[in-house]
């Protein structure tokens, strides 16, 4: 049996293996390269290259496919999309009343000021900045308002938050599409006070109401009484200047009275005493006649 030469079989494998090993390497190194040289920006979003010798590049780039150099150049992407942000706050009116106060903005990077914004803020530029721009315009605003005026003019304090808010995102390279308060809520012990005093402007409401009604009712009455005087007045003249004034109202009467009674279902004879007409006696003027010798 033969024995092995292990010199002369590590000299064999070495002349046949390095083509295989140099091979196998630029397969390797061209893939490392082309995976890493190539990088994509999704819609809605903005890149920027980081150079490891210079540092954060001045040039953006869009959506689409581009180009790095591996290893020295990484891709730093901003979502530059508008992004809903809601921020509560907790402070006081001119008139001392604590206010419990809800905003929504819309906020997303200025898109030429993105090295800028990722040099000083980073990728969560916007909550580093919101809350504390937000809190710090809420206060200042709200205490120029008391409580009542904050409801009655909700648009004008919605308007000048909106006017100084985006003048202080502004100085962080941060835009902002809209400003609206959400919510505005008072303390317990505010809006008992407020119910209270609508449920008593209610009541003297009422109280105002029955005193006019009632004064209404006496002049109702008053006015009823004087048209009976007038016209007990007018009946009594009528009389004195002509007796067959009565003749006349108790032919009326009868009329109505034989009216009502044609109009019903049941068959009745009346005498000329229950119609109130007595023709076969004396007349009232007769009577007022002899009454008068």
């Amino acid at each position: 049996m033969a024995k092995f030469d292990v010199g002369k079989m590590l000299n064999a494998a070495a002349q046949k293996g390095t083509p295989l090993i140099v091979g196998f390497g630029a397969l390797f190194g061209a893939g490392y390269v082309a995976k890493n040289a190539i990088y994509t920006v999704d819609a809605g979003h903005m890149s920027i290259k980081y150079h490891r010798l210079s540092g954060v590049g001045a040039q953006n780039y869009r959506e689409g496919v581009h180009f790095l150099i591996p290893w020295f150049e990484r891709p730093i992407i901003f979502d530059v999309r508008a992004r809903p942000h809601t921020m509560t706050s907790l402070t006081g009116s001119r008139d001392l009343q604590m206010v419990n106060i809800s905003l929504r903005a819309l906020c997303k990077p200025d898109p030429a000021r993105l090295p800028e914004i990722y040099r000083t803020l980073g990728n969560d530029y916007d909550e580093k900045v919101l809350p504390s721009i937000v809190n710090e315009v809420l206060k200042s605003v709200v205490a120029q308002y008391n409580a009542a005026q904050l409801i009655m003019q909700r648009e004008l304090v919605s308007r000048m938050i909106r006017q100084r808010l985006v003048q202080r995102a502004a100085d962080f390279n941060i835009l902002l599409d809209d400003v609206s308060i959400t919510h505005l809520n008072f303390s317990p012990e505010y809006e008992k006070a407020v119910e209270s005093k609508q449920v008593a402007q209610q009541q003297a409401e009422r109280a105002r109401y029955l005193v006019l009604k009632a004064q209404e009712e006496k002049k109702k009455t008053i006015i009823h009484a004087e048209g009976e005087k007038q016209s007990a007045a007018m009946i009594g003249d009528a009389i004195k200047a002509n007796p067959g004034f009565i003749e006349l109202r108790k032919i009326s009467v009868a009329k109505e009275i034989a009216t009502l009674l044609s109009r019903s279902n049941n068959k009745l004879v009346l005498s000329t005493d229950s119609l109130l007409l007595s023709l076969m006696g004396p007349s009232s003027t007769e009577k007022w006649g002899e009454a008068k010798k």
